[in-house]
């Protein structure tokens, strides 16, 4: 159990049933009355920020996460095979796990996987990837408004929207924050 007074950015704990990570935290000191503590935590399994405010000196819960580096291997139907990196343990995932960063995963792929007691929490990508473009139009000369851009399929299937210039077989970079196009590689 740690005090309320001691939380800091980045700290995981347990908090009405749930996980929960400090984005931001403020110590209050108010003229008249009590302190407290005013807090800003996502909940690491639905993603939900939320806004709580602690009396100060209150006990919570510190929760130990884990954070393995592992290798994105294969798909096979709705599971994905990822294998840690340091005892070459093989662990599979459900889809509906990951959600929407299956469209993200590429063979070969390191990634961090977040566990509390064995639940997954989260799957956290690395904040640039290369992929490959496998489909899209070719550019039309004089179509060229400020910023104008075109779909592109990448080789995950992943669809996304890119410069003119870029063909297909090209290698470009994605942000994986917003899933835009970065630059090429």
């Amino acid at each position: 159990m740690i005090n309320v007074n001691d939380l800091k950015n980045g700290m995981t704990i347990k908090f009405d049933g749930n996980i929960y990570q400090v984005l931001e935290f403020l110590h209050v000191k108010p003229g008249k009355g009590p302190a407290f503590v005013r807090t800003k935590l996502k909940n690491l399994r639905s993603g939900a920020i939320i806004d709580h405010t602690f009396s100060a000196g209150i006990k919570v819960e510190k929760a130990n996460i884990e954070k393995i580096n592992m290798q994105f291997l294969y798909s096979n139907g709705d599971s994905y095979n990822f294998m840690n990196m340091e005892t070459y343990e093989q662990i599979e995932i459900n889809k509906n796990q990951i959600s929407e960063k299956a469209l993200y995963l590429k063979e070969g792929l390191n990634v961090d996987l977040v566990f509390h007691e064995g639940e997954l929490l989260e799957l956290i990508l690395p904040e640039k990837i290369e992929y490959k473009v496998v489909n899209t139009e070719p550019g039309v000369r004089g179509n060229t408004v400020t910023n104008a851009t075109k779909d592109a399929v990448l080789e995950t299937g992943l669809n996304i929207k890119v410069p003119l210039f870029i063909e297909e077989g090209e290698t470009i970079v994605v942000s994986t924050k917003d899933g835009k196009y970065d630059s090429r590689a």
